[in-house]
């Protein structure tokens, strides 16, 4: 990756809400989450309810596919827009556990509204964890992603 790329790549991950896909009773289904990054990039965090379809698929190790985004503009041509595909696996934390208190709190510090939903007893934290990614940054302008990659970008 070059500057540019790893540019690119930031503007991606400081979006706020990426699209989420995940398999529910045996078919694809689609939702929309808010979702913070580990600081080290080696997994973003949502914060689901219970009453949401796509959390039926967020169970230990099942896969997801995420799409992030940079908004739409009815100017420029839909096919340029940059966008990141992460395809990795669940992992669900358990409630009360340290794992647990350090991921709410980086959900949190980056989602201040998000603190009235740690009460309510129907959500749950999960970590999507990167095994690969795609990113498009306009026509004729892609390249992968690797976990290992993430990481040194987060680095400096």
């Amino acid at each position: 990756m070059d500057k540019d790329d790893k540019k690119l790549l930031r503007a991606l991950l400081e979006q706020r809400v990426l699209a989420l896909g995940v398999m529910v009773e045996g078919r694809p289904h689609v939702g929309q989450v808010p979702f913070a990054p580990r600081p080290d990039l080696s997994a973003l965090l949502i914060h689901v309810s219970g009453l949401a379809r796509h959390t039926a698929g967020l169970t230990a190790g099942a896969p997801f596919s995420a799409l992030l985004a940079i908004g739409d503009r009815p100017e420029e041509d839909p096919l340029a827009l940059p966008r990141l595909t992460l395809d990795g696996r669940v992992e669900v934390l358990e409630k009360g556990s340290p794992e647990y208190e350090a991921a709410a709190s980086i959900y949190r510090e980056r989602l201040p509204s998000s603190a009235v939903t740690f009460e309510l007893g129907d959500f749950r934290l999960c970590e999507l964890v990167p095994e690969r990614g795609r990113v498009v940054g306009g026509f004729a302008r892609a390249f992968d992603v690797r976990p290992d990659q993430l990481r040194e970008l987060s680095e400096g």
